[in-house]
């Protein structure tokens, strides 16, 4: 087995555990691809019939707003799964566009055969539904956070949840993700560091 499947194979089981031959059923449908860091690999509005995994990297979730500004939605970090596929398109066409911070590696099957796997084992179904709960769990919270919390107090939750990601990625970006803009994500960031 090599890193990539080593690195499926801890993901999976990290979300939900499961036996080895439940996990495998999964391993041998996934192909592996690489994104160079920028590539917009999901484009919104186009036909997308994919669940993925991040092995590798950074991306995010990212919409276009009516003045053309990209609005971040989410950050991904591998080892973990992207926003499922039932939740991110309707029609077989995505929502969101799905974007690479770094260079990233993907783990990528069809959705209508993780479907049928989750119909005929009840270990990949209880995974499934553990990832959409997980996601739904997520987006609650950023909203939540969006809402009720200060721009400081959204930058230090940001930062315990993606430690590393100030350093990978646009400032830009972050500051669209967290609901500011550039500049004041810029004072904040000297405000902490003063602190």
């Amino acid at each position: 087995m090599d890193h990539s499947e080593n690195t499926l194979r801890d993901c999976i089981q990290a979300i939900f555990p499961m036996s080895a031959s439940a996990n495998a059923e999964i391993r041998r449908r996934v192909e592996f691809l690489p994104a160079a860091r920028g590539e917009v690999f999901i484009k919104q509005e186009a036909a997308n019939r994919y669940e993925y995994f991040l092995i590798e990297g950074v991306c995010r979730s990212f919409l276009i707003d009516p003045q053309g500004e990209e609005i971040t939605i989410s950050f991904f970090q591998g080892a973990s799964v992207l926003s499922p596929h039932s939740v991110r398109t309707v029609r077989e066409r995505s929502f969101y566009n799905f974007q690479a911070c770094t260079d990233i590696l993907l783990g990528r099957l069809d959705a209508a055969n993780f479907m049928q796997l989750m119909i005929a084992h009840p270990e990949v179904r209880d995974f499934g539904n553990t990832v959409m709960r997980l996601e739904l769990m997520r987006k609650v919270e950023r909203e939540v956070g969006l809402a009720v919390l200060t721009a400081r107090e959204r930058l230090l939750k940001f930062r315990e949840q993606f430690s590393m990601l100030e350093n990978l990625v646009p400032h830009t970006q972050i500051a669209s993700y967290l609901g500011i803009s550039a500049i004041s994500l810029s004072r904040l960031r000297s405000d902490i560091a003063r602190e």
